[in-house]
């Protein structure tokens, strides 16, 4: 059994007053960014204002988008940075901002490259709703990726001693009257302190668990659950605006069709599910609609249903091709029955509609053509291997596509479109890269890609200023 890594926090004592750059926040991205930066000779530290770190990055599961790699090859999948930019694009209302997207999908492939250089493999592959080729890679362990990722990149950072410190909330920017310079902390103790840094790079995260922001930009939301992690709240783009930057997007809030709602937290259902076989029924046992269409509109098609939820209907070789449901099972998320007779007793679906479904599924997949609904992805196995497991699931707030206003180079820009100088940001916290539907696998790419980008062109900036 593999020997457990454990990840030490750097001491607050160890604080410096000055460093190249600072980043804010600890998932992908801004671990992504760090490691970058470092190998180019900078020294950068991390700042995260939550204990715990990796923000929503842990609890990503599907995986991550790329195409023309290494990986599809030898898969025999043969891929297009053209085909993924035009599915996102489609997949995004046709409102993606195209200069980040057309970077977004020409550099996913040499993101996976990057990760694999430092012993971080997505060797295997599955597919997501909008995609139409396997190009979302995932460890061939096939655990979830977020938690994998962060913890791979954490093995990184402690091995080059990258100072990362938690419970470190940065309060405000400082800016001069040309440029960036450092920020203003606030340490667990209370203490405030002042940093300064050549560059900021802000990585930290959407807005998905703050309600009042939520309401602001999407009242009809307000009320709904979250798949978010509790330091969600924004706080880059309050710190972004204190220094006159652009932000777009904001009404756009991703709804995810299937998070499991009946315990008292929020679980979220990865995409990989319906990827690797399963299918949605109504309370009459019934399909509704094509499982791998965008999250958006599988989303609008469950709230068409009177309950406004549905049941996902797996068996036990989807669950065997998706770890992830065995931890759903051990914290009570998932029936099971022997049959789909006995599965259905239990879920309280009509068994012979049930049954009826499965079978006329299992003949699509079979013939390969889903004359109901159109699938055509995630239809290399029918549900024939008992036992069989149900989810039941309802549409909850995921994802924020709106934020911080960046061109490709990652540079934050303010409203007349001008880059603000020393001031960087990837991830999340950025919109304008999903337009108005992210697709599954796009926000761990979008983490690798642009935080690497955002280490990249950190390290041009400050090679520029000192050469001066």
């Amino acid at each position: 059994m593999a020997e457990k890594f454990q990840f030490d926090s750097t001491a607050i004592t160890a604080l410096k007053d000055q460093y190249d750059v600072i980043i804010i926040g600890s998932g992908s991205s801004g671990l992504v960014s760090a490691v970058q930066a470092h190998e180019l000779g900078l020294k950068p530290v991390i700042l995260e204002k939550m204990a715990k770190i990796g923000g929503n990055t842990t609890r990503a599961s599907s995986g991550m988008n790329a195409a023309e790699s290494l990986v599809q090859l030898k898969h025999q999948v043969v891929d297009s940075y053209a085909d993924f930019y035009h599915e996102t694009f489609i997949g995004g209302g046709r409102q993606n901002d195209p200069a980040l997207l057309d970077y977004f999908t020409s550099h996913g492939a040499l993101a996976i490259d990057w990760l694999a250089a430092h012993h971080i493999d997505l060797d295997d592959l599955t597919i997501t709703g909008g995609m139409r080729v396997k190009r979302t890679h995932r460890p061939s362990s096939l655990a979830p990726i977020g938690g994998f990722l962060v913890t791979q990149l954490l093995k990184v950072i402690a091995a080059e001693k990258i100072p990362l410190f938690t419970e470190v909330k940065v309060s405000q920017l400082q800016q001069t009257a040309t440029k960036v310079t450092g920020v203003q902390v606030q340490l667990a103790t209370g203490e405030q302190r002042t940093l300064q840094g050549s560059a900021i790079i802000i990585a930290t995260g959407g807005f998905g668990a703050n309600k009042e922001l939520i309401g602001q930009y999407r009242p009809d939301l307000k009320a709904y659950q979250t798949t978010n992690q509790p330091g969600a709240t924004g706080d880059g783009l309050t710190l972004a605006k204190q220094v006159g930057a652009q932000l777009v997007d904001m009404d756009q809030i991703q709804v995810h069709p299937t998070v499991q709602q009946e315990t008292n937290h929020p679980f979220l259902i990865g995409e990989a599910v319906r990827g690797e076989g399963a299918i949605l029924v109504d309370d009459n046992g019934q399909r509704f609609v094509n499982e791998l269409d965008t999250r958006k509109n599988v989303t609008a098609a469950i709230n068409q249903l009177p309950t406004k939820k549905a049941t996902l209907i797996l068996d036990h070789a989807v669950r065997q091709r998706v770890p992830a449901i065995e931890f759903y099972d051990h914290i009570g998320l998932v029936e099971n029955g022997s049959t789909l007779t006995q599965l259905a007793t239990k879920t309280k679906l009509p068994a012979a509609a049930l049954a009826q479904t499965v079978t006329a599924w299992n003949q699509a997949v079979t013939t390969h053509q889903d004359t109901v609904f159109g699938r055509t992805t995630g239809m290399s196995h029918g549900l024939k291997t008992g036992p069989f497991y149900a989810i039941r699931i309802a549409p909850a707030v995921h994802y924020t596509m709106g934020g911080i206003k960046i061109n490709p180079q990652t540079q934050v820009l303010n409203a007349d479109q001008q880059v603000i100088p020393g001031l960087y940001a990837a991830g999340e916290v950025v919109g304008g890269l999903h337009g108005n539907n992210r697709i599954g696998g796009n926000s761990i790419a979008e983490t690798v890609i642009f935080g690497r980008q955002a280490g990249q062109q950190v390290y041009r900036y400050l090679t520029a200023l000192t050469s001066k």
